[in-house]
Parts: structure tokens; sequence; C-alpha cells
């Protein structure tokens, strides 16, 4: 196989993002809820996200620093003020309302309300979840990283609320049956997670894994 190499550093900021962002896909996605002072709920997907680790609990969500309009994203504001956001998981129910609060808003009208989805409250944070979602990580801010593009904020997870039935909390098992989450592919590009299949492991327990019920 012949490979084509690109120098990185040579490259501009726009056309390292265009590079990384094409070619680490599929990516899941984190539809984030915050407050701002005013009490308005802020809904925004970012799809720069994931899991850091488990002890502590930590996922990451990276946020450009201006909107298109050049202030900064609401998102940001309001966890640099409160240290709250919740992380939602959208499924193929749930996506094109999660697309729909990509849409820039103004600071004192909420997506949820553009997209028609519903505010419930959270249970350790101040910042309300969405009912429409399978899942929901309620999260404290961490640790905060700022560089010259971003902001890296990691949370740690407080609380967990999962649509009734996938969590079986004997076992602590995630029912895959009817959990289809969605995952960026680029620009308003989506892919479903439908297609599953297994690579057997070597140990008994790793083959007897059904891959709807991990």
């Amino acid at each position: 196989m012949t490979a084509q190499h690109i120098d990185f550093p040579a490259l501009t900021t726009h056309q390292r993002y265009k590079l990384m962002a094409s070619l680490i896909v599929p990516r899941p996605i984190a539809l984030v809820t915050t407050l701002s002072a005013q009490g308005v709920v802020n809904a925004a997907p970012f799809s720069m996200f994931n899991m850091v680790g488990e002890d502590p609990p930590l996922v990451m969500v990276s946020v450009n620093h201006h909107n298109s309009q050049g202030r900064q994203k609401d998102t940001a504001t309001h966890i640099l003020a409160n240290g709250q956001f919740v992380v939602h998981l959208p499924d193929e129910a749930l996506a094109a309302a999660m697309h729909a609060c990509a849409t820039e808003a103004p600071a004192d009208v909420s997506e949820l309300d553009m997209a028609g989805l519903t505010a419930v409250p959270s249970r350790t944070v101040a910042v309300p979840s969405i009912a429409e979602a399978p899942v929901a990580f309620e999260c404290v801010l961490h640790e905060h990283l700022h560089n010259d593009s971003r902001h890296v904020f990691f949370g740690r997870v407080q609380w967990l609320r999962v649509r009734e039935g996938l969590v079986d909390t004997e076992t602590w098992r995630v029912r895959l049956q009817e959990y289809f989450p969605v995952a960026r592919f680029g620009a308003s590009f989506y892919v479903r997670t439908r297609d599953r299949f297994s690579i057997d492991g070597d140990t008994p327990a790793a083959r007897r894994t059904a891959i709807d019920e991990i």
C-alpha cells in the first residue's frame, strides 16, 4: 500500500480541522444543556466529545471559543460561570431535534423551545435535563483546559438518568436492543448504529456475551 504524507504544522488551522474532522469518524455526539444566569436553558450538540475514564467518571467536551457572530459560545460561558452541565446522548428519535439545537439562537432564547424538547429537573445540578433523551449524564466541572481555539471541559459525572429498561441494575448490563444512538460523520451527515458485528475474543465470556446486551 502506498501512502500520502502531509506536514501538519505546515497546514492552516482550517485545513487541519477539515482533515481531522473528516477522518476521525464516526464521533459520538454530546447534546449539552447549560443554564444562564438569567435562567435560560441552552442546548447545543458537540461531536468533539467522549468518555475519558471511570475513576473518577469523566467525560470531555471541546467547545469553540466563538460562534459565527464572534461571541463566546453560550455553552462555554455558562460552564465557566457555574461549573455545571448535562450531557445527553441522542438516538435516532432525537436526531432531528439535536441537529436543530445547533442553531445559533440569541442568548435569551432556549434551543429546547425551538426544537420542541422538554426540560425536566436534574437530581444533582441546577441545569435541567432533556426528557426525550435516552441518556443524560449530570456533570460538574472537573477540569478546564484552554488553548488557542477551544475550551476543553472535563465533566465529572454525578448522576445518570436513562430510559426505563435500558439498564439491568442487577448485572449492570445495558440492553441495546432498543438503543440506537447516532454519530457524527461530518457537516450535516450522521450515521446510525444498527449495523453491529462482533469479533470474538479469546475468553469464553467474550464469546458468550450478546451484542445487544453488553
